[in-house]
């Protein structure tokens, strides 16, 4: 009797094994997450910017957008003003990856000049020397992936001049600077310039 029950008691035995272990599983993934959803967010590509972090595609439905302004503020720096749409700042220290969520790198020629989780920054004079520059404003995930929307970086970039003061003027705050806006991929935002000191659009 007992040997034709055995391998019934037995399969039983390992039914309730693998879907027991199966269930403790996604209880300890829950408490590992936080609680948060395992699904990821986007996905993956093979391109990543110029400081090695992947792309991380989104679709255009409710995709992030940012808009960048750059101004003449006192003395030689520069007031920069980020606009965003459907994209919100984390707080440091955040970590992972939230539709919509993260922070922007700023960057002046393509160069990193800073991380921002504020939509208003003061440029250093310093960092844009005589001449034309690119300022570029950039989304990024929490976990350093590019937020991209059809293979392109949710970006925008305004372009500044700055140029020495002339003869018999204080160098800095009477240097003629002015900002324009150009038109970059994925900017839904738009970036706007602004006039010269000389109140003259750019």
């Amino acid at each position: 009797m007992s040997c034709t029950r055995g391998p019934l008691a037995v399969l039983a035995v390992c039914v309730l094994l693998v879907a027991g272990s199966a269930g403790c599983g996604s209880s300890a993934e829950r408490e590992r997450g936080g609680g948060t959803s395992p699904t990821p967010v986007g996905r993956l590509l093979d391109d990543r910017d110029k400081e090695g972090r992947p792309y991380r595609e989104v679709g255009q439905e409710d995709a992030p957008g940012v808009g960048i302004e750059v101004q003449p503020g006192a003395a030689d720096g520069w007031d920069v003003r980020l606009t965003l749409r459907n994209f919100r700042f984390s707080p440091a220290g955040a970590v992972g990856v939230v539709a919509g969520r993260g922070l922007a790198h700023l960057y002046v020629d393509g160069r990193l000049v800073a991380r921002l989780r504020a939509p208003g920054y003061r440029l250093a004079g310093r960092l844009v020397p005589r001449g034309t520059h690119q300022v570029t404003a950039r989304l990024y995930a929490d976990d350093g992936t590019v937020w991209v929307v059809d293979g392109e970086p949710v970006e925008s970039t305004a372009d500044i001049t700055a140029s020495e003061p002339g003869p018999g003027t204080t160098p800095g705050a009477n240097a003629r600077r002015k900002a324009r806006a150009r038109a970059t991929t994925r900017s839904p935002a738009g970036g706007r310039g602004s006039p010269d000191r000389a109140g003259r659009a750019s």
